[in-house]
């Protein structure tokens, strides 16, 4: 056990993050230890570990409550801020988003501010990137206007991340069971006094029911309610008008007078409205905050990939330091299993590396001393070394991440109909409100109760109910007969965006194909014993081996002095039997008489001999999935676009696309290559669908409008992605076209029938035809419309 070099408590050493700081090793349990111990020591106080002594204190909650003088810290800046060209940058979290005005508020603010360069927010996670001239505004004073609006942020980091989104969900969760116990109960009270009305009811019960009532709409109202009362507040201050107003105003109007009415006996109380029209709204909200993706997990994924350490090799000396600390011209060693941190040129004779994570092949490659290696490639066999060629920022993983941090803070294409429609339906709904009191009260003399209560029947019909669920009640249907199918949609409105696609891109390995070799043919030369064979490939870890395996089944014989040449080939005795495996170049090498083999085309091979003699060879490849082409046909009906995109040969790719009917395909993609394909796209205005399963697809997966990855694919892909296909069928992954289609087909006719509902409505409001208790009514029955309408999706 070893303790955090901050709070001392202790921990498996493995669980820690090591850090070397002037040739002292620290540990840290967390980020905010982290940060809390540089902060003391910048500030001369470390000398505060020598009085804590051996004891040991919590550990620090998030670094989000720091107050803001700690923003401009020298601590702060070394670790969550960077400079270029003179311009610093630096990512904060922001708190108490709910909306696309939120985000629109914020950003307008910000990049009002002279100093400010740019200020882009992410919608799905939140994440602000701020490029600024620390000259001219300090880090304090972009938080300190960012709480000015009623908001708060914090910088950018994964744990203190998770803590505040957990937080929000459960302050969610909680203000919506409120909501809906309330307005259940409520709804009771409602249709007793609903039948009172019509079949007559005594005075005194007609109190005590508006008194339970009012009792029950309070909490609704200013508990449940406060994000919207807040966010209309701030909204009003900066020039904003949102539904958010629309849902205070109606709602407050509505409380009052129904408090009005329950004490001076003149009217009727509308508080199971006041309860209705807050819950409806709220559930939506929080549904949105469920469901939205944390986009940040992907890129502290992809970071993870990167090690901490490396060994840098000093005259005798292994020397641990960070990638950061590593120059050019340093000589790294690198342990199997471990993944290279920087760019450099290998030394040792030769290297067998995992390029999966770069360019998407299923299978290892050998690199000889001499060739150029890149980061993130992982050594599947013994050590080596290599020389670095570029500093760490420059490596090929660091752009990587780089790109991820810009994918990630892209706001995405689609514009929700409702949401435009709102900025204006708010505005004119609250000047017809006024106006139609006016009308009332001072040109046709009615007595001021009758000119409320008609102003209020006009916002409470027009509530954006109908309009605000519109969109998310169609979605949530969609999504739900998606999972049915094995689908996740991390984000509603993705649903919309793939109705929309003009084009599909297509990785290979993992997403047509299996992405594993298998055995096609065998071609026999001589007999020999297969039971023998799996025994022989048996003892070799590499992928074609354990294909061949596979392929044979049972394995039966002793095997000795097994030995493995890198990916060439593998040897063995057994006996008095020496046993040879692998390439053709490899048996030839070991003077074994190759000729007998003829044209074996693209496919992979696995040559076997016994004692000098070919046996036989395997013939391998990577297969297609099963539906591959019925998928591929499906998608041409769509009349899509499609584009197959590999790392893999060309002549292997152009096999598979001839296969599935796909013309258009591209071979020996780096994951930058596959970034600039979509951004050609993107100018030419298209919509994009990227489907992939690799580490290589991450990048692709988060540029594109829509992200799809293969259930089967690794965690970073999945992270990037918007869509997951988790049984990864490419029938289900049909499924998921068919169902947005028929969701954004639904989302339409839901927004028009709202704006009929409103214009047949409003106009009978406005002349004094409709009262609260039936504006109430019929606000129910369009919300219930739209509803009901959404659920043709099932069908």
């Amino acid at each position: 056990m070893t303790s955090c070099s901050h709070c001392h408590l202790q921990y498996p050493e493995n669980a820690l993050k090591k850090i070397l700081d002037d040739g002292k090793e620290l540990y840290f349990c967390c980020n905010g230890c982290e940060s809390v111990y540089f902060l003391l020591k910048e500030s001369g106080l470390d000398g505060f570990y020598d009085k804590l002594g051996d004891n040991a204190i919590p550990p620090p909650a998030d670094i989000g409550a720091q107050n803001l003088d700690s923003f401009d810290t020298i601590a702060f800046a070394k670790k969550y801020i960077s400079t270029k060209d003179g311009l610093c940058e630096f990512s904060l979290i922001i708190e108490n988003i709910h909306c696309a005005a939120c985000i629109w508020l914020n950003e307008k603010m910000l990049n009002a501010q002279d100093g400010i360069y740019e200020a882009s927010i992410n919608y799905t996670s939140n994440k602000a990137r701020i490029v600024f001239d620390d000259s001219k505004i300090k880090p304090s004073r972009i938080i300190e206007l960012i709480r000015s609006i009623g908001y708060d942020a914090y910088a950018y980091d994964p744990k203190i991340q998770e803590l505040k989104a957990k937080k929000e969900r459960k302050s969610y969760y909680i203000s919506m069971v409120v909501a809906i116990f309330c307005t259940m109960n409520i709804m009771w009270i409602a249709v007793a006094q609903y039948a009172g009305y019509f079949l007559g009811m005594g005075r005194d019960m007609k109190d005590a029911l508006n008194l339970v009532s009012f009792i029950l709409a309070t909490p609704v109202l200013f508990y449940t309610g406060r994000v919207f009362f807040k966010s209309a507040y701030f909204g009003v201050k900066n020039g904003s008008f949102g539904m958010d107003l629309l849902v205070c105003v109606g709602a407050s109007l509505t409380y009052i007078y129904s408090i009005y009415a329950s004490l001076s006996r003149t009217g009727e109380s509308y508080f199971e409205s006041v309860a209705m029209i807050i819950t409806i709204v709220f559930v939506g909200k929080f549904l949105e905050v469920k469901s939205r993706k944390n986009a940040g997990d992907a890129l502290d994924k992809l970071n993870s990939n990167v090690p901490t350490s490396v060994i840098v090799l000093e005259g005798e000396n292994r020397v641990y330091k960070t990638p950061q600390e590593a120059k050019v011209g340093d000589r790294i060693e690198v342990l199997p299993g471990e993944a290279l941190a920087l760019d450099g040129i290998l030394q040792s004779k030769e290297a067998l590396l995992d390029t999966k994570a770069i360019n998407g092949e299923s299978l290892p490659s050998v690199f000889l001393q001499g060739k150029e290696i890149f980061s993130g490639y992982v050594n599947t066999n013994k050590s080596f070394i290599y020389k670095v060629c570029r500093p760490f920022e420059d490596s090929l993983m660091s752009r990587l991440i780089k790109l991820m941090e810009k994918c990630i803070a892209h706001k995405p294409r689609i514009q929700n109909l409702a949401n435009s429609l709102s900025q204006y339906f708010s505005k004119i709904v609250l000047t017809m409100g006024i106006a139609t009191f006016c009308l009332w009260y001072y040109l046709l003399g009615e007595i001021f109760e009758h000119s409320l209560m008609i102003a209020i029947s006009v916002i409470v019909i027009s509530c954006p109910c109908a309009l605000a669920l519109a969109t998310p009640i169609a979605t949530i249907i969609g999504i739900t007969e998606a999972y049915k199918k094995a689908l996740v949609f991390k984000e509603a409105s993705f649903l919309e965006t793939m109705a929309k696609a003009n084009v599909v891109l297509l990785d290979k390995t993992g997403t047509i194909t299996s992405g594993k070799p298998e055995v096609i043919q065998i071609r026999e030369f001589e007999k020999f014993d297969k039971k023998l064979l799996s025994a022989f490939v048996s003892a070799s870890s590499h992928p074609i081996s354990q294909s061949v395996k596979k392929f044979l089944g049972q394995s039966e014989g002793v095997i000795s002095d097994f030995a493995q040449n890198s990916s060439m080939g593998i040897r063995a005795q057994s006996g008095d039997k020496r046993l040879l495996g692998g390439s053709l170049e490899y048996l030839k090498m070991n003077n074994i008489d190759v000729s007998a083999v003829s044209e074996v085309g693209e496919n992979m091979i696995f040559a076997y001999s016994v004692n000098e003699k070919l046996c036989a060879i395997f013939l391998l490849r990577d297969t297609l999935k099963k539906g591959a082409k019925e998928f591929i046909d499906k998608l041409k009906k769509k009349a899509l676009e499609i584009r197959l995109l590999s790392g893999d040969r060309k002549a292997v790719v152009g096999l598979i696309a001839q296969e599935v009917g796909i013309e258009s395909f591209d071979a020996y993609l780096m994951p930058e290559d596959k970034v600039r394909i979509i951004d050609e796209y993107h100018q030419q205005g298209k919509i994009v669908i990227m489907i992939g399963d690799g580490i290589n697809d991450s990048l692709a997966l988060s540029k594109s409008d829509v992200g799809i990855s293969m259930g089967s694919g690794s965690d970073i892909a999945v992270s990037s992605s918007d869509v997951v296909v988790l049984d990864d069928s490419l029938d289900s992954l049909g499924s998921a076209f068919d169902i947005s289609i028929c969701t954004y087909k639904i989302i339409k006719q839901n927004i028009l029938l709202s704006i009929i509902y409103n214009l047949l409505m409003i106009p009978l409001a406005v002349f004094g035809f409709i009262i609260p208790l039936f504006a109430a009514l019929s606000m129910s029955l369009s919300s219930l419309l739209v509803v009901g309408n959404s659920f043709r999706i099932r069908k």
